[in-house]
């Protein structure tokens, strides 16, 4: 899937990470607790280097417990990174980030030594939410829709730490299909971006996998349908969106669908594991190998017949 939606302004704030990261001692990137893997920027890993990183699981109370925590114990397998699950309900967690901040980076944080930090994250993941807790005062602006930052400002907290922010960033093009998906799915790229229906149908067939008795419970169905076309009839004909003839309409069925499990209303959601996305990456990989040995084959081809 290639995200049709990408913002002049997140561009040039990708430009400026770039410039910004060699005067960076810390980062700090707040990724959606549901999406851990697909929520994080691709980019980061090839630039970080050895600065340290906190990553920020959000929206934890949409999330399933016990996989975030599985999610944490993955993440921090990675060198030099610490993780944080945070909800904006729970400012008091929130702070917690400033002392991290100091044990992560030691030697700076005093007087005559500045902690420089550099904030990231996708759209909507609560990033503007979680630097106004941190400043005890309205600095970013919030809103559920995608892209409420528009450009990179600094900000200077407690104990001597500097906080640089930029844009909510996506990019142009997920390589794993299945994360543009839960991109989608969760809200991180804007609604006229991608049809209803295929996020729906996407969402529906994972949730039947992963999660049928929280879906039978929220939707009152008598017995767990056996695929996602069916799931969507029943949720339809249970909520009332009926056209002519009695037909479900599948439009309002999955507006239905997505919105309740943003909203977590069907339960805590997470819509990825570490194993699935080891097993995915591997597929990929796969694919990629084949596309390469095509694309060597097609120019040995060429290079014989000139």
């Amino acid at each position: 899937m290639h995200i049709q939606w990408y913002p002049g302004h997140m561009h040039k704030a990708s430009k400026e990470i770039k410039e910004i990261l060699p005067r960076i001692d810390l980062i700090i990137e707040v990724i959606d607790a549901r999406i851990p893997y697909s929520s994080q920027n691709p980019m980061l890993s090839t630039l970080r280097g050895d600065i340290p990183c906190i990553r920020v699981l959000s929206k934890t109370d949409l999330a399933d417990p016990e996989k975030t925590e599985l999610w944490q114990n993955y993440l921090e397998l990675e060198q030099g990174v610490k993780t944080l699950a945070v909800t904006t309900e729970q400012p008091e967690k929130i702070k917690l980030i400033m002392p991290l901040c100091q044990k992560m980076v030691p030697e700076k944080g005093t007087n005559d030594k500045t902690i420089k930090v550099l904030i990231m994250g996708i759209p909507n993941v609560g990033k503007s939410t979680i630097i106004n807790v941190l400043a005890d005062r309205i600095i970013a602006k919030t809103g559920n829709e995608p892209a409420v930052t528009k450009r990179q400002q600094r900000i200077t907290l407690k104990n001597n730490i500097i906080l640089s922010d930029t844009p909510g960033l996506l990019w142009p093009k997920v390589e794993n299909q299945n994360s543009a998906y839960r991109l989608a799915t969760t809200g991180a790229i804007k609604d006229t971006a991608l049809s209803y229906d295929d996020i729906a149908f996407f969402a529906a067939e994972y949730l039947l996998e992963h999660y049928p008795q929280q879906l039978k419970a929220r939707y009152q169905l008598d017995q767990i349908p056996n695929d996602e076309a069916d799931l969507m009839e029943a949720i339809g004909r249970k909520r009332g969106c009926l056209r002519a003839g009695k037909q479900v309409d599948i439009e309002k069925t999955s507006k239905i669908l997505i919105s309740e499990l943003r909203a977590g209303t069907i339960g805590g959601i997470t819509l990825e594991t570490p194993e699935i996305i080891e097993k995915e990456l591997q597929a990929l990989a796969i694919i990629q190998e084949q596309k390469a040995a095509k694309k060597a084959s097609r120019k040995q081809k060429w290079k014989a017949s000139s």
